[in-house]
């Protein structure tokens, strides 16, 4: 990493400033007479202010050298020509050169301290009315709240973006509010860890038992666990670990609990024997989602006539013969208002899909395709000849900064047109992306939901397809019979073996599936290497962009970081011509295959027919079309959209020629290279080596320790999640649609 250091000195001019996220390009003329281009989140930087500014050299191959801010301190301009330079740049609306020019004539050094504490004197200059002044005054002390916040976070070294987070949200009570509670910022909109902002307060002179701090730990504790997949933590458990985040007193920890429930932050109900401690958003969507799919399971609808008919002409136009659990399927698809359809790899999930949207179709119903992913729903409307969706994008989903919250254009309010709703890859479903669905969802909609409960869950909190497939309460059929066409195929073969407890066959004897034993780290990379640079090109006709790299684990020498760096070396190396940009202790190039690491509702992106929207989430992939001379813009082509990144964004990207497995959920590829190599123990499970050999439609090449598949396969440990929903859902009553 490069060394940090400090420049300090005067804003000359403003290169770039991106109004809504603070990124800004700046020349600053040092105390020694050098000009310094900066970079970094420096919000309503004007010429004549003052900075002090720690960050780290960096150079860019167009411009040279520049430095990239990490911390800025902020002072305002003295001496007379800064602040006339400093009013005149445009930073107060209604203060041109000219005026600012008088206004310096008129109060010298004093200009801004008269602006921000006498505005009535203001009027004393010409052009300058007494409501003007009044205006000037308001906007200069709005500036002046935002960069004291500014100051703040940067004295602690925090996110500079959170000023303008804070100021939206506060307005001129930001900086008492963060004085009063620091531990606001560890909330969801926010997002700093309990251990940095803990580490802050102390220092500010908070202790260990102030209620702000005890009732952070505890609603900390709530929301970290939800990246753990849990929807509630037991009473008990969640007080321990509120004790031991923060070394607290039990009776204060109580305390505070009781606060809290009180105040309905936190709502306690009895789950499975146990007190279940919820977030209050998380259990308004858990008795949400029960109450409305048990409503939609309910809800008088339509049976359709003459379905026999309508199979066996399917049938005859399609050339196939449903196997009886494909037929069942489609027929309760018919009459019922919920379905749940499960299986494995081969065992005809899509064909019997397809059939069950041409039935509902032929019933006269209008049909919405979803899935959770992008790249889910790309594989859903390729299969299925028909226009998919991702569930965020068909209900509009936007992101309220202030809240740190997801909306939904259609809900409740305002509902989706369909007839019926069909949503792939339910095992990537989590709690709240259910509960905002099924809201959009009009009564007696059919809803038809398609998975495998032996993949991967959901990232985030819940166990949505798993509670509801073993509540009993909605029609359910699983798909067991391999078809013969599919038994062929050694990837199926090996996936359902291994969903026995049984290691895959590694004996090389298939033709669709090959073992490299490669136990030294460093030749099963350079394996990895020439695999997806040569020898599946060369020999097998595949090409590098249809091959994809997959490793339990980030970390580590078979990591994603480590291949990643590798890979891009081998498949898109420097040549004269081709731009790249520098960002950290990453080199984006184009020709460069990312993906996104977090959801960003605000990127623009357009359509290749002119059609335009925002957003860009977790795990979408794409490719680096182009980087701009400057290096401040760079082009990324998403499938069928193209967005347009500034610079600092490119954090929330990573390099995807190789990717973790979790990642890789919901999507297929036509060859994927399989790492096996030790890892953490939570992620050699059967799960992941079952989700990984899936990926792969034509070919699967894996590259490692031949010991490790069979401990995998053996080690069918998963991590128990916290949720309610089964229970709720047992307590409407049973479904008698199974099979």
């Amino acid at each position: 990493m490069a060394e940090r250091s400090t420049v300090e000195g005067a804003v000359q001019s403003l290169i770039f400033q991106n109004e809504d996220n603070g990124y800004t390009v700046l020349s600053l003329l040092t105390d020694d007479g050098e000009l310094v281009t900066v970079v970094g989140c420096i919000p309503c930087a004007a010429p004549g202010e003052g900075m002090t500014v720690t960050g780290v050299w960096t150079n860019h191959p167009s411009y040279g050298p520049q430095f990239a801010a990490e911390s800025v301190e902020r002072r305002m301009p003295e001496t007379e020509e800064d602040i006339a330079a400093y009013l005149a740049s445009g930073i107060l609306k209604g203060i041109g050169p000219a005026t600012a020019q008088r206004l310096v004539d008129r109060f010298g050094a004093d200009t801004l301290a008269v602006i921000e504490e006498e505005p009535e004197r203001l009027q004393t200059v010409k052009g300058i009315t007494a409501k003007k002044a009044m205006e000037l005054s308001a906007a200069f002390r709005e500036l002046t709240g935002l960069k004291r916040v500014m100051e703040f976070l940067a004295r602690y070294e925090l996110p500079v973006p959170l000023a303008m987070q804070l100021y939206r949200a506060y307005g001129a009570q930001a900086l008492p509010r963060l004085k009063e509670d620091p531990y606001l910022l560890t909330g969801q909109a926010y997002g700093v860890a309990f251990s940095t902002m803990d580490e802050i307060a102390l220092s500010m002179g908070f202790d260990g038992d102030s209620p702000c701090r005890v009732e952070a730990a505890l609603t900390y504790e709530l929301s970290h666990n939800l990246n753990n997949g849990h929807v509630f933590l037991p009473r008990d458990k969640l007080l321990f670990a509120s004790a031991q985040l923060i070394d607290g007193n039990p009776d204060a920890l109580e305390t505070a609990l009781d606060g809290l429930l009180a105040r309905g932050v936190i709502v306690q109900e009895p789950v499975a024997g146990v007190q279940a401690c919820y977030l209050q958003r998380l259990y308004q969507a858990e008795t949400q989602v029960a109450r409305r799919l048990l409503s939609l399971r309910d809800a008088p609808r339509q049976t359709g006539k003459n379905v026999d008919k309508i199979i066996a002409e399917m049938e005859a136009r399609q050339g196939i013969a449903y196997a009886p659990q494909q037929r069942r399927a489609v027929e309760l698809a018919a009459r019922s208002g919920v379905l749940l359809l499960t299986g494995g790899p081969g065992t005809g999930k899509t064909t019997s899909t397809r059939g069950i949207v041409t039935l509902l179709e032929r019933m006269g119903l209008t049909v919405l395709l979803l899935a959770p992913t992008g790249r889910a729903a790309k594989r859903m409307s390729e299969l299925c000849s028909r226009e998919a969706q991702t569930i965020h994008r068909c209900l509009g989903m936007t992101f309220n900064e202030l809240t740190g919250e997801v909306t939904f254009k259609k809900n409740e309010k305002d509902l989706l047109e369909a007839d019926a709703v069909i949503v792939d890859e339910m095992s990537m479903v989590d709690l709240p992306l259910m509960d905002a669905l099924l809201a959009a969802l009009k009564p007696g909609c059919r809803l038809v939901m398609v998975g495998d409960p032996d993949q991967l869950p959901s990232v985030g909190p819940g166990n949505v397809l798993g509670d509801i497939l073993r509540s009993g309460a909605v029609d359910s059929v699983t798909l067991t019979e391999v078809f013969r066409q599919a038994e062929q195929s050694a990837i199926i073969r090996s996936a359902h073996a291994v969903n026995r407890g049984q290691a895959p066959d590694l004996s090389n004897k298939q033709s669709d599936f090959f073992f490299l034993c490669r136990r030294s780290p460093d030749r099963l990379v350079q394996t990895v290497v020439d695999l997806c640079r040569t020898r599946l090109p060369d020999k097998m006709g595949i090409p590098a962009g249809q091959i994809q790299v997959l490793t339990p684990t980030r970390k580590g020498e078979t990591g994603t970081v480590s291949l990643n760096r590798a890979l891009q070396a081998a498949l898109n190396p420097p040549a004269p011509g081709k731009r790249q940009k520098t960002w950290g202790d990453m080199i984006f190039r184009v020709g460069d295959r990312v993906m996104q690491t977090r959801n960003n509702y605000d990127v623009l992106w357009e359509k290749d027919d002119g059609e335009a929207g925002s957003g860009i989430f977790n795990g979408d992939v794409g490719t680096v079309e182009d980087i701009d001379p400057s290096g401040e813009l760079v082009t990324i082509r998403f499938d069928d959209r193209t967005s347009v990144y500034t610079a600092d964004l490119l954090s929330q990207l990573d390099m995807a020629y190789a990717m973790t497995v979790h990642k890789a959920q919901g999507s297929e590829y036509r060859a994927v290279v399989l790492v096996s190599a030790p890892a953490a123990p939570n992620l050699l499970v059967r799960g992941v080596l079952y989700t990984a050999i899936t990926r792969a439609r034509e070919l699967l090449v894996m590259v490692g320790d031949d010991a490790i598949p069979g401990r995998m396969a053996e080690n069918d440990r998963r991590t128990r999640r916290y949720s309610g929903l089964r229970r709720r859902l047992k307590q409407g009553g049973p479904s008698h649609g199974h099979e």
